[in-house]
């Protein structure tokens, strides 16, 4: 199975140059954990719930700064033609639950953990999945 076929296409994303109360905003209307930062369609980061408390609030930080500030860059992507399979090893190997899909240097979709595992109907391979990825944080 691909990628293509369990990704939630044409995700919603923040400009980089978003507040970090924008994005915060648009997760709790999405109910979303984790958004892509783009410029002219190019995704440049990603930021999570985590890094908004850890980077901004934790810190002293002022929520009305710019996105771009505490978002992760050297982002792993996923291509809409990968296997379900190659994208779970992925996630496992970089200890993400979470990939951006990006086709001709844009971004299509996003693919998480939880999309592989219902949608592909792997429990136990994403069970596996998700032991590995929790792994990493366990040692940091």
């Amino acid at each position: 199975m691909d990628v293509r076929e369990v990704m939630t296409p044409n995700p919603r994303t923040c400009q980089a140059n978003s507040t970090i109360r924008d994005a915060a905003v648009l997760m709790r209307d999405e109910d979303a954990g984790a958004i892509p930062v783009v410029e002219g369609g190019r995704v440049i980061g990603m930021v999570t719930d985590r890094d908004i408390v850890v980077r901004c609030i934790a810190g002293g930080g002022n929520v009305d700064g710019l996105l771009r500030e505490i978002c992760s860059g050297d982002v792993i992507c996923a291509k809409p033609d990968m296997s379900t399979a190659e994208a779970a090893e992925l996630m496992a190997d970089h200890q993400i639950r979470r990939l951006p899909v990006v086709e001709d240097d844009k971004l299509v979709g996003i693919v998480s953990l939880g999309d592989l595992a219902v949608k592909t109907g792997k429990d136990r391979k994403m069970g596996d999945t998700l032991e590995n990825i929790s792994e990493g944080v366990k040692r940091h």
